[in-house]
């Protein structure tokens, strides 16, 4: 079965949604290739395929079938499979039966433990074509698809119903069910360009004949490419470049099989609206393209991409154009009415508005995170009356029709609705800041009263959910409380904002209404919560971390996060020093020591009962340590305190070398216990380093 071909599945469906297509296209072929190896089945490249109405996985020169594997199972022993006259025994004739070979054929294998029966079974490998249908259907039934669709009378179920499926293995149709559809070789080309199947006489030929033959771009990344060179075209046509165009790029090639660029044109009047208006009316309601000029500054233009090639575009332009035209004039009757309302106006309506039962209303929020500004705000030594006037006007703009219409403008609207009010810049760009970071690698607040009011907003979010009961769960998050907890990571981290996060939950969860648990147990369950986000952003920022290194620090539960940060830095730079391997494994000696001692936490050495000369030199040395790291600690400069205790080797080997810690002498036992105990805590005033392995 040494005999390989290219392989190639395609699932024809209806229009699948186009903002999970590349994650479908890069699941389906992901699976499948680890499918194929845990079948056994040699092959070459992987390549993935996608359009609106299919998904499709290549797979280079996939072997016809499975090698015939020998394996050899292992029986009862000898003295169990036969009796003292050596005749079979019940074990013996089960194994045999098992194995399906008569007891004559059964061989038998010696170890230390004896003589034992065993069983040698060629287990014949199954064809390619026997085996990719069950491989397929098992990997279409694990794709990441929130919620699956029936159709027709079959118990199939996909993201979206299925037509046809081809499956070809070289120029062979395996012509097998999958999904209730018995696949085949024919395609189906452009949903207007194309009206016949469109035969694949092999996989080689997939891309080229639905490109010729159907008008179908299946090679997402080519598609993404013609999108992409195809609307810089027409900007630069129309005399500037596309705005944001990274946001849409992926969602519009996932609309379209046959990419047409076109561009048109808006009144000049609604260029008076809010930047972020015009660009939220254009990307988010239609998937087009806005267009500026060398300066930034907006033009009455935008570019569409068309997905069929029309013999009047003049049409398709004006069509578009139609369509946007009430798009903005609502957006523009939304801007002038919602200034009408001042946002301080608008703050008691928020008690009207429900924010999470048993949370109160998002008045209730807003005073719940003013109180936090100013109890962060007093941690920092920095005034809060900016900060706080932007968290009472924060979530006012919820209320406005701007955002009803557009939420992703929330915050940004309130912005422009705060200096319409008159409000100074300082709360107008607090208002806009506190919803950042929104996502992974989103900006951060530039101003403090912004980098205060997100930390706020954010930490009275994990602690009211977490009060009420409802914190994430598995893959569950409908609060966005992992993102929330990242953004207070970020912005406490990289904005250098050190605070006690632990008395900031505190007095988050004090703030809150009654809820279902203890409040300290809340504090410990929030802060457990953030530092699994804090393991991952230090673990994605820092590619050569260890996860024992951050187990090591987190052992210490650092109140700020700055500081945790710099321990972090500090361990990192000790693990590379000669003697850290050596004092990481007495620690570790020690840690165990102690354990499984009971050592009075209040017990003191005695300088008359250090006997042995090498206990004399580690107290000795350990109090010329304890002199020199002590202001190192005081300032934070742990790496350099490392640096120091790490002189501490030669000591503790010579110690551990000649000195017996469990002496018989029960006051020589516990003064020795007393000295590893203090050797232990200066680690520990950094971190667990015990816990490294080095």
């Amino acid at each position: 079965m040494s005999k390989a071909n290219d392989f190639l599945v395609e699932i024809g469906t209806e229009e699948l949604p186009p903002k999970a297509l590349r994650t479908l296209m890069g699941a389906f072929a992901g699976s499948l290739e680890a499918a194929v190896d845990d079948a056994r089945l040699a092959h070459g490249a992987v390549h993935a395929y996608a359009s609106p109405r299919r998904l499709a996985v290549l797979i280079e020169e996939l072997q016809a079938g499975q090698e015939d594997r020998k394996t050899s199972q292992k029986g009862p022993p000898v003295s169990i499979a036969f009796d003292d006259d050596g005749n079979i025994t019940p074990a013996g004739e089960a194994f045999a039966s098992k194995c399906g070979v008569a007891i004559a054929e059964l061989g038998r294998v010696t170890t230390d433990k004896g003589e034992w029966l065993s069983c040698d079974i060629v287990e014949t490998g199954k064809t390619a074509a026997a085996l990719m249908p069950e491989l397929i259907e098992k990997t279409l039934a694990g794709l990441p698809i929130p919620r699956r669709m029936r159709w027709g009378a079959g118990d199939a179920e996909f993201v979206r119903p299925i037509h046809w499926i081809v499956l070809l293995h070289g120029s062979k149709v395996i012509k097998a069910p999958i999904m209730g559809i018995t696949a085949d070789n024919k395609s189906r080309g452009h949903r207007f360009h194309s009206k016949k199947p469109i035969t694949i006489k092999a996989p080689g030929d997939y891309l080229r004949a639905l490109e010729d033959d159907g008008r179908v771009i299946a090679d997402f990344d080519r598609r993404r490419q013609l999108v992409e060179s195809g609307v810089t075209q027409q900007a630069k046509q129309a005399g500037g470049n596309i705005v944001d165009g990274e946001l849409i790029y992926d969602e519009v090639t996932a609309l379209v099989e046959w990419p047409v660029p076109i561009t048109g044109t808006f009144d000049d009047e609604y260029l008076e609206l809010p930047r972020e208006a015009i660009v939220s009316t254009l990307t988010s309601h239609q998937r087009y393209f806005p267009v500026a000029d060398k300066s930034g500054a907006l033009l009455p233009r935008f570019v569409t991409v068309a997905n069929l090639d029309s013999k009047d575009p003049e049409q398709v332009r004006d069509g578009n154009e139609r369509v946007i035209r009430p798009r903005l004039a609502d957006a523009a009757f939304f801007w002038d009415n919602d200034r009408r309302t001042a946002l301080a106006v608008r703050q008691e309506a928020l008690r009207d508005v429900v924010y999470q039962r048993g949370l109160g209303s998002l008045y209730d929020k807003s005073v719940r995170t003013a109180a936090m500004v100013e109890t962060l705000a007093a941690a920092l030594g920095v005034d809060s009356s900016t900060a706080q006037r932007a968290a009472a006007l924060a979530k006012c703009d919820l209320l406005t029709g701007m955002v009803g219409e557009f939420p992703e403008l929330q915050g940004t609207m309130g912005r422009y609705y705060a200096l319409s009010d008159g409000e100074p810049q300082s709360v107008a760009d607090a208002i806009a800041e506190h919803y950042l970071p929104r996502f992974s690698g989103d900006a951060l607040p530039t101003s403090i009263d912004g980098q205060i009011l997100a930390v706020a907003d954010k930490l009275d979010t994990l602690a009211g959910i977490f009060v009420i009961g409802k914190k994430p769960t598995g893959n569950r998050d409908p609060f966005a409380l992992r993102r929330a907890a990242l953004g207070v990571i970020r912005v406490l981290i990289e904005c250098e904002l050190d605070v006690d996060l632990k008395a900031m939950l505190a007095a988050a969860v004090a703030a809150q209404p009654p809820g279902k648990t203890d409040a300290r147990q809340t504090v410990d369950e929030l802060y457990t919560f953030i530092s699994e986000r804090l393991r991952r952003y230090f673990l994605d920022r820092d590619k050569g971390l260890a996860t024992e290194t951050f187990d090591a620090v987190l052992a210490r539960s650092p109140a700020s996060l700055l500081d945790f940060e710099r321990r972090l830095v500090a361990v990192q730079a000790f693990i590379k020093l000669e003697p850290a391997a050596s004092l990481a494994a007495a620690n570790k000696r020690i840690a165990n020591i102690l354990k499984k001692a009971t050592v009075d936490s209040g017990a003191q050495v005695k300088e008359k009962l250090l006997a042995d000369p090498a206990e004399v030199a580690l107290w000795s040395a350990l109090g010329a340590a304890r002199t020199t790291v002590a202001p190192l600690l005081q300032g934070r400069e742990y790496t350099a305190a490392l640096t120091a205790l790490a002189e501490l080797r030669e000591p503790v080997d010579l110690f551990f070398d000649g000195v017996m810690v469990m002496a018989d002498d029960a006051a020589l036992q516990n003064n020795r216990l007393a000295l590893l105990d203090d050797l232990r805590a200066l680690f520990l005033d950094i971190a667990d380093i015990s816990r490294l392995s080095i």
